[in-house]
């Protein structure tokens, strides 16, 4: 299959104040943004803020709309004397807890959840890949479960939290698994098996609606797309836009397979812990046997298995280039620790990672 399919990315941030503590002040940078491609949204909380790209068909569309709505929210956030932060969890630790969006929903949640909406402030990157129907969009959930410790690792982005080394490359992956409906999903045998769980989970109030389908790759409740939630934030657009090739190229290449592979899911658990713990310059799981490869070796068998898709979209250079980007420079967690081990100070961490403003 060398469909070139649509996509969209949609990144949070952390808006904090000039030492790189978590602020109370996302509504009014939002509110303040310059217009811009794509769209600015309110997160959980107030010290969170998000962008979403429109429907992009190429990576040039994508990196072009991430660049400016960045800018655009590190404006707004200047003018306060704020930062936004692409960081996925903060690396100096607040003064209190984050306050709630003071949304209905967000409420809502609050109030339902518990320590679970109050003290998990996390930020990822969720890729949309089109296809043509929920029934399709399941086949493919199951295709391309194997893959996710890989794809994890791409953007992993928060090692140092609260001021330590969390020994994690990606501490938000474990930090969010606290909600009832996060993590990798099974294998479904249908779209109908799918639609089951979901109405269980409602029925138990482990989620509140559908918008909290909280799976590392589920079906998106609003667009006909396919919506990988594995990643942290990308500390650059670039490497967002690394991981939404990635992603597009996979969707292109499974859609017409047959039987999705029978892994199991405690087992992909545990492969997406040991990602998350060593990141892209680490070893990761080899989805065909589950043996420890180096991520960016899996990651390489990724590109050639997706080849043709990724040629028929013209990104083949982008992803060899990014990928020995990341084997020269590392990830965004790589170079936290390196910018934190030279003083053991997480404001240096903010200092290299906030978004100009």
């Amino acid at each position: 299959m060398t469909e070139v399919l649509t996509f969209g990315i949609e990144e949070e941030f952390l808006v904090v104040d000039e030492r790189g503590r978590p602020s109370h002040a996302a509504d009014a940078v939002l509110d303040s943004a310059d217009d811009t491609d794509g769209d600015l949204q309110h997160e959980l909380t107030r010290a969170q803020a998000e962008s979403a790209t429109e429907v992009c068909r190429t990576r040039t569309e994508a990196v072009e709309q991430l660049q400016s709505m960045r800018a655009a929210l590190a404006r707004a956030a200047a003018r306060r004397g704020l930062r936004i932060l692409p960081c996925a969890t903060p690396p100096v630790a607040a003064r209190e807890r984050p306050a709630i969006t003071p949304k209905p929903r967000y409420r809502l949640m609050a109030a339902h959840f518990g320590a679970t909406a109050r003290t998990t402030l996390t930020c990822g990157c969720h890729i949309h890949v089109g296809v043509p129907d929920p029934e399709t969009g399941t086949r493919v959930i199951g295709h391309v479960r194997p893959w996710l410790p890989a794809l994890l690792t791409v953007t992993a982005n928060s090692a140092i939290a609260g001021g330590l080394d969390t020994g994690y490359c990606s501490w938000r992956h474990r930090q969010w698994s606290q909600w009832p409906s996060a993590g990798p999903p099974p294998r479904f045998a249908s779209h109908a098996e799918y639609e089951g769980i979901v109405e269980a989970w409602l029925r138990a109030g482990a989620i509140l609606d559908r918008g909290m389908i909280y799976w590392d790759v589920r079906l998106s409740e609003n667009q006909p797309t396919v919506e990988f939630r594995v990643a942290d934030v990308a500390a650059t657009p670039e490497e967002a836009a690394l991981l939404a090739v990635l992603c597009r190229g996979l969707v292109a290449t499974v859609l017409g397979c047959g039987e999705p592979p029978n892994l199991s899911n405690e087992v992909l658990r545990g492969q997406l812990w040991r990602a998350a713990r060593e990141g892209v310059t680490g070893c990761c799981p080899d989805p065909a046997t589950g043996e420890l490869r180096p991520a960016l070796e899996v990651l390489t068998r990724l590109a050639e298995f997706c080849a043709p898709a990724l040629d028929a979209a013209g990104d083949t250079a982008f992803v060899r280039e990014g990928l020995a980007r990341l084997a020269r420079d590392g990830g965004g967690a790589d170079r936290q620790r390196r910018r934190f081990a030279v003083r053991e100070d997480a404001a240096d961490v903010v200092d290299e990672f906030a978004v100009p403003g």
